[in-house]
């Protein structure tokens, strides 16, 4: 047997042994064949890359390379709601409900697995596939289910309405033909499913207050989307298209993208005395430099005797390491639209970015599909923050028994019930987005949606317009 026709054999052997293997392994079987180690590829042993003859005929050097700009108008298109489709093999597709049976056991079947508190560092499985939108073609772009509680809560309830998370150069070791492949200019995206949000508005809204009272946030924005996995398009449901905090928000919402990002999560998030766990600062830049010395630097100032001996020294050393200004405009947005499932009640939701312009550490809220609303887990914190533990969360405890910085959330309140956060513009703006999202909130699927039914819709905008009223009210009572 000449060489190429013994290389053909035995790969003709390895795939029918890995497809017998799918016949006769449960899903939880199939996911003990891939390597438990592997966060952001599948390993050879579950996949080879055995497409990578292709042309990438669609490619264009704006819309597909690094070259090209960031295009918010076309991809954040407040005005319509668009449609994206993810196209991969069924094989992959097995492979990442395999991954997520390992996880988070059987689909449907509320118990199993590992359960809650998976953290970054155990993101469920990537894999090549496909992205179509606007006529055109993204090639093996890395493509995995996103999420934490949300995650498992929705695939233990036997809801496929996942959320997805995009990275478009992953793979091009694999595929030279997409190096430094981009999509519109950005080279992460994350299709977040609008979990336990009956108006699917909230990831949306709360996203567009934050950018419209001055902070660093994501642009978000409304997308159908369909998922085939070889059998034809699926519709999964209206999602929330949101932009990366990694990718295009710290490069053109800040003059360098250079310094060090931090996603906090677990107790170390809290900046509790005692509290540091560089493993729990989960570095999204500069990774591979053990250089943690800025917050560590906000955590020592943060506890340092002088908040109360000399509140004037604490604030300037302070100051010197943290952006306070936009914090306390955080702080009071954050409380005014109610946001609990964050700093304060939750020791994850938030990153930490250095920026290079002022060396100061500034906040970037993330992940806001549980806002404008009173909230669980003991609900959201009180506009005088009344039963916080400080010690536990100081830097929302401490900052706030200083008059000073008190002072400043005090007016950033009133600023912003007149103005990103007025009941008049916020009225309108939900009225708008009601009008744009119904016909395909309403008619998502069963077992790909969280509505029982479309008056729940309806119902939810209308609790969302009450809403803005009632917290008008609230911070003018407290102001008073």
């Amino acid at each position: 047997m000449n060489q190429r026709l013994k290389t053909t054999w035995v790969v003709k052997c390895i795939l029918l042994l890995f497809t017998f293997s799918f016949v006769i392994f449960s899903c939880k079987d199939v996911a003990s064949a891939i390597d438990p180690t592997s966060t952001n590829s599948i390993g050879v042993t579950a996949e080879t890359y055995s497409d990578t003859n292709f042309v990438a005929a669609d490619w264009t050097s704006q819309t597909h390379s690094k070259d090209g700009v960031p295009n918010f108008s076309l991809v954040f298109d407040d005005t319509k709601v668009q449609r994206i489709d993810l196209v991969l093999t069924k094989n992959r597709w097995q492979i990442m409900l395999a991954d997520m049976t390992k996880k988070y056991g059987t689909f449907g079947v509320s118990s199993g697995g590992q359960g809650g508190g998976l953290t970054d560092a155990d993101d469920p499985i990537m894999v090549p596939g496909n992205v179509l939108y606007n006529g055109k073609t993204w090639y093996k772009a890395g493509i995995r289910f996103k999420g934490n509680s949300s995650l498992q809560s929705t695939w233990k309830a036997g809801n496929m309405k996942l959320s997805f998370k995009l990275d478009f150069d992953e793979f091009e070791k694999e595929y030279p033909q997409i190096d430094n492949q981009r999509f519109n200019g950005f080279k992460k995206l994350s299709l977040k499913n609008n979990f336990d949000d009956a108006s699917f508005l909230r990831e949306k809204v709360a996203g567009d207050v934050f950018r419209n009272a001055g902070l660093a946030a994501s642009h978000t924005a409304f997308f159908t989307v369909y998922v085939d996995y070889g059998d034809g398009p699926i519709y999964f449901g209206l999602y929330t298209l949101t932009e990366e905090v990694d990718d295009t928000v710290i490069k053109t919402q800040f003059k360098s993208s250079k310094g060090n990002l931090y996603k906090p999560d677990g107790t170390a998030a809290s900046f509790a005395s005692g509290s540091f766990n560089e493993t729990q600062m989960y570095k999204k830049t500069n990774e591979d430099a053990a250089d943690f010395t800025d917050v560590k630097a906000l955590l020592s100032i943060l506890h340092d005797g002088s908040r109360t001996s000399s509140p004037a020294l604490w604030r300037t050393r302070l100051d010197a390491v943290f952006d306070t200004d936009m914090y306390m405009n955080y702080l009071a947005i954050n409380t005014a639209i109610q946001n609990w499932d964050t700093y304060g009640r939750m020791t994850h939701n938030y990153f930490l970015y250095n920026n290079p312009a002022t060396n100061k550490l500034t906040w970037i809220p993330w992940d806001n599909n549980e806002a404008l609303q009173t909230g669980k887990q003991g609900g959201s914190l009180p506009l005088d923050f009344a039963g916080l533990n400080s010690a536990q969360w100081p830097i929302i405890g401490y900052l706030y028994q200083d008059a000073v910085y008190q002072a400043k959330y005090k007016a950033n309140l009133k600023s912003l019930t007149e103005g990103a956060f007025n009941p008049t513009s916020m009225q309108a703006l939900y009225a708008k987005y009601q009008a744009l999202v119904e016909p395909y909130a309403t008619t998502e699927k069963q077992g790909y949606t969280f509505l029982r039914n479309s008056s729940e819709f309806s119902s939810a905008i209308n609790t969302l317009k009450s809403h803005v009223t009632s917290r008008k009210n609230a911070v003018d009572s407290y102001l008073k």
